[in-house]
């Protein structure tokens, strides 16, 4: 009996397997697979130009811009030769318009501060190196001093300088101060003259590209205002008139 009962079993579970995989296939059969992907279509319109870029158009360049920047380069490399090139464009422009003398005075002003720009650095330097030699007299007159009052034994007591006998303690203590501050003072000032150099070199080459020459000219003529709101009952008004020719 065990015996039909698992073949009884057997038969029932395969009997229930094909008609799942008979089911399957026709599934299958009634949705067939469809292959072919749809792909958005884009609408082109014909009628509108494209817009094409000019690349042969050249970009503006500001040649005062230009000049400025080679200026303040040369001047912080060392001083004073951004004067010499504005000086080197001032007579390329005076050689363009055929000018092959003249302004005189403009290019002595123009070479004349590259003399003024080192004849501070030299008395900057002059005042610093004075400054540091009396400051040092001072600070060892100052130290000598200090030794000398914790000495007990006066024979071991150092000889002060002759030249400052007259000085009391406190002038020399602020003798020293003086001398020392004076020259922090120097040093601030070589960085102040260095700035100045770069800055009137840059100003120099900005103005040798401005229009400057005999054209332009400026011209004050009184004229009459019309003024309806006049109290007095008249519409005329006194009035300057300012004309600027280029």
């Amino acid at each position: 009996m065990p015996k039909y009962k698992c073949l009884f079993l057997f038969s029932l579970f395969v009997f229930c397997f094909i008609n799942l995989a008979l089911a399957q296939v026709k599934d299958t059969l009634l949705k067939p697979i469809d292959t072919i992907k749809t792909t958005p279509i884009r609408v082109v319109r014909i009628d509108s130009p494209k817009k094409t870029i000019d690349t042969a158009k050249a970009k503006y360049v500001n040649p005062g811009k230009v000049a400025a920047r080679k200026a303040v380069f040369k001047s912080l490399i060392i001083p004073g030769w951004g004067q010499l090139y504005n000086n080197q464009l001032l007579n390329e422009r005076l050689n363009a318009k055929g000018e092959k003398t003249g302004h005189f005075w403009q290019k002595t002003y123009t070479l004349s501060k590259v003399g003024i720009i080192y004849a501070g650095f030299t008395l900057l330097t002059i005042s610093y190196i004075d400054s540091r030699n009396n400051y040092k007299i001072f600070l060892k007159e100052a130290q000598i001093r200090a030794l000398n009052k914790l000495q007990t034994d006066p024979a071991k007591k150092q000889l002060v300088n002759p030249d400052l006998v007259r000085y009391g303690d406190t002038n020399v203590t602020d003798a020293q101060a003086i001398y020392k501050r004076n020259s922090q003072i120097v040093i601030f000032s070589y960085f102040a003259v260095y700035a100045v150099n770069v800055v009137d070199a840059y100003v120099a080459a900005r103005l040798n590209y401005f229009n400057i020459d005999d054209s332009l000219s400026m011209k004050i003529t009184p004229s009459l205002m019309s003024n309806p709101n006049s109290m007095y009952g008249s519409n005329a008004t006194p009035a300057l008139k300012v004309s600027l020719r280029f």
